[in-house]
């Protein structure tokens, strides 16, 4: 199947650089609500841990929301593209071996927004993890189970 169009503009302009730092966002094929079911979202997070004790990106903070994440982080080795599809891959089979799913669980692509240091990452780590608040998913943060921050 070709690239939509959306998925290749994605793609343009994309430079990774080590030591840089990157808020990373993907969605669930079709926007299902997957990780409704938190046991299924651990997976994910399971695979950003992965990420980090290969030594490939640093975790700042990240939500997995039941259709999306959100991981900002600071990549250490290797190509965005490259983090982005061993963390899909891994957390598909991941998923596919706990349910018995047989299709796909991501949209192509992803969307990563380069960020300067100096660019308030204490107030963007907030702005992540406070999504399932601003979804109306639950009152308070701490009642949310699927996100983490550095700062926090």
């Amino acid at each position: 199947m070709p690239d939509s169009p959306a998925a290749h503009r994605l793609r343009i302009g994309r430079y990774a650089e080590t030591s840089r730092i990157y808020l990373l966002t993907t969605n669930t094929l079709h926007r299902a609500p997957v990780f409704r079911d938190f046991t299924l979202g651990r997976l994910v997070l399971d695979q950003f841990r992965n990420a980090q004790n290969l030594g490939f990106a640093n975790s700042l903070a990240w939500v997995v929301m039941p259709d999306h994440f959100h991981w900002l982080i600071e990549l250490q080795r290797g190509a965005l593209s490259a983090l982005m599809q061993k963390t899909k891959s891994m957390s598909t089979k991941a998923v596919k071996q706990s349910t018995g799913r047989t299709t796909g669980l991501w949209q192509r692509g992803f969307h990563d927004r380069a960020l300067r240091r100096e660019e308030g990452l204490v107030k963007l780590a907030r702005y992540v993890v406070a999504n399932p608040l601003r979804a109306g998913l639950v009152e308070k943060l701490g009642d949310y189970p699927l996100w983490d921050a550095i700062w926090v």
